[in-house]
């Protein structure tokens, strides 16, 4: 009987597990609002935050990149990255939003994390980066920890792509060719 009940347990958790976030295509994001540090804003060489809101997420094709705040979880997508680069996608009708999960940082390297964002900032002062201190996008969304996703939104700002981990070459090609048929 034990061996059934637990059974039964584990198929129904199947979903679960096999579904590790929220994020479906075709859907809107889940609001979220980051006011435990936010989005860095540029202002004569000078960093501050302000409050960031997902709802801002529209009128633009979007990729977020939601990240740990870890060198590791950077690392994972740097093909992303430089093929995003490489597009030359139009700033008027396109933009990346960098998510860095703060509260996901190893031990220690929070300051650091928060250092590196800034200098991001400044080096990209046209990138949105947002700084979430308390790990708000993690937590909503069921993002995995100490990784990487990748989320691609129309100008409405509805999913039409996510991925948690590294992307593949195929996936990359396949983000790439979304934002072009979107703007």
């Amino acid at each position: 009987m034990y061996k059934i009940l637990l059974t039964l347990i584990f198929i129904a958790s199947i979903p679960t597990i096999a579904q590790a976030n929220n994020l479906e295509k075709g859907t809107l994001l889940t609001p979220i609002t980051i006011t435990s540090k936010g989005e860095l804003v540029l202002n004569n060489n000078s960093i501050s935050y302000q409050p960031w809101h997902s709802t801002q997420l529209t009128r633009k094709v979007r990729i977020i990149m939601a990240i740990a705040g870890r060198s590791s979880a950077k690392k994972i997508n740097a093909d992303l990255i430089k093929a995003i680069s490489d597009a030359h996608f139009p700033e008027s009708k396109y933009q990346t939003t960098t998510i860095i999960n703060q509260d996901d940082a190893v031990w220690g390297t929070s300051g650091f994390v928060k250092s590196a964002s800034e200098d991001s900032k400044k080096q990209y002062p046209w990138s949105s980066i947002v700084l979430d201190s308390n790990g708000i996008a993690q937590k909503t969304w069921e993002l995995q920890k100490e990784s990487s996703a990748i989320i691609v939104l129309n100008q409405q700002g509805k999913i039409l792509f996510q991925h948690e981990g590294q992307l593949s070459q195929q996936q990359i090609k396949q983000v790439i060719s979304l934002v072009k048929i979107s703007l």
